[in-house]
């Protein structure tokens, strides 16, 4: 059956069906050449020209994203910061961008450093406030917004159809970094968004063991072919054998993202009015904020990823994440083993995580056992 003809799922889990040609493996061989022959009147009709461009490790996983985002092409970068700033570089000094105050803290900190000392006007808003965003927007001047949904430390929720609809009036294009949320519960470009990023070292990945990042665009037009040239020139690509697991990863992604969660759902539940626990932030609870708004562009489910803020501030929530022994202390998300940290500590000045606040990434351990590792934690504060 084509891809077009199954469901996503089914697409992810067979990685598009797609079979070496030539051995018949399912799985696909792992490609290491850095270059290519020409033909003997110097041209490349294979396609193939150096790796940095043409390499065919990325074709399926490429393909396989492009698929489940809607896409019009999709490229791997070696990070996602590398995807991400990326974006940015293909504007031009001078060119005005909108982006979330609260967003994943390596992309502030570049955008508040070296996009402004190249040239970027750079504005933070509050991107769950439409009408700050509206007052941000320069026609005319304004080339991008930013978005980041759900964001990372507190999972606030932006509007993309929104927020696409108030970007393309003032004629800037709207990207989105959708690496929580996954294809699994969103895809942007179907609400309007032009650019959709993804920090592919955590979700897409899903195993700790892989750095990448990805971009998938709406339209195949000149801003890509700028981004293209850039990845190229800058040769901010991942490798072949990063580009193979990111892959594997791939197959499993709607069973590990559905089941963290469902394990995230409980665990917010559980602890919504603890006796220890002075919130929980979650856009999967009724009366968190954007809650109305995720359930309309989050299919599925509303993310493996939650913060609990401890009673009794910033010395009780760094003490409480010393003592889980399920959980594990260490930064990164979206692996199926869970992750807590203490976010304000590792962002530092600026952050807009709460002192008393520790972020969880949910893996895809028993739900049970993650609640009574974090119980135990929180008894003993």
């Amino acid at each position: 059956m084509e891809p077009k003809h199954i469901k996503p799922a089914s697409a992810a889990a067979q990685a598009l069906g797609w079979v070496d040609e030539k051995t018949r493996a399912v799985s696909p061989p792992l490609h290491t050449a850095t270059t290519y022959l020409r033909d003997p009147d110097n041209q490349y009709r294979s396609g193939r020209g150096y790796i940095r461009a043409d390499n065919p490790a990325f074709d399926q996983a490429e393909a396989l994203l492009n698929h489940l985002e809607g896409g019009a092409g999709a490229m791997l970068f070696s990070s996602g910061m590398a995807a991400a700033t990326s974006v940015f570089l293909a504007l031009k000094p001078g060119d005005h961008v909108v982006a979330p105050k609260v967003i994943y803290w390596g992309l502030r900190n570049w955008l508040q450093g070296f996009a402004q000392d190249w040239g970027l006007q750079v504005e933070l808003v509050d991107m769950t406030d439409l009408a700050a965003l509206n007052r941000a927007l320069q026609p005319g001047r304004t080339k991008l917004v930013w978005i980041e949904t759900p964001a990372n430390p507190t999972w606030v929720i932006t509007d993309i159809a929104a927020t696409a609809e108030l970007a393309h009036r003032a004629g800037a294009r709207l990207a989105v970094d959708s690496t929580v949320a996954t294809p699994v519960l969103t895809q942007p470009l179907a609400l309007g968004a032009d650019v959709v990023m993804h920090a592919a070292t955590k979700y897409l990945n899903g195993h700790s063991d892989v750095l990448a990042g990805a971009l998938v665009t709406a339209r195949d037009d000149e801003f890509w072919q700028r981004l293209k040239a850039i990845r190229h020139d800058l040769g901010a690509v991942v490798g072949s054998f990063e580009a193979w697991l990111l892959l594997r990863g791939m197959r499993t992604l709607f069973v590990r993202v559905n089941t963290a969660c469902r394990n995230a759902q409980q665990i917010a539940e559980h602890f919504a009015g603890h006796p220890r626990i002075e919130a929980v932030l979650y856009p999967g609870r009724p009366t968190a904020q954007g809650h109305a708004i995720a359930a309309r562009q989050m299919t599925g489910g509303f993310g493996g990823m939650l913060s609990l803020r401890i009673k009794g501030g910033e010395a009780a929530a760094i003490a409480t994440a010393a003592r889980v022994q399920l959980w594990k202390r260490a930064t990164s998300l979206g692996g199926v083993e869970s992750l807590i940290e203490h976010r304000a500590s590792i962002e530092g000045a600026g952050s807009p995580a709460p002192v008393d606040m520790l972020r969880l990434s949910t893996g895809i351990e028993d739900a049970g056992d993650l609640i009574a590792d974090l119980e135990q934690a929180l008894a003993k504060s």
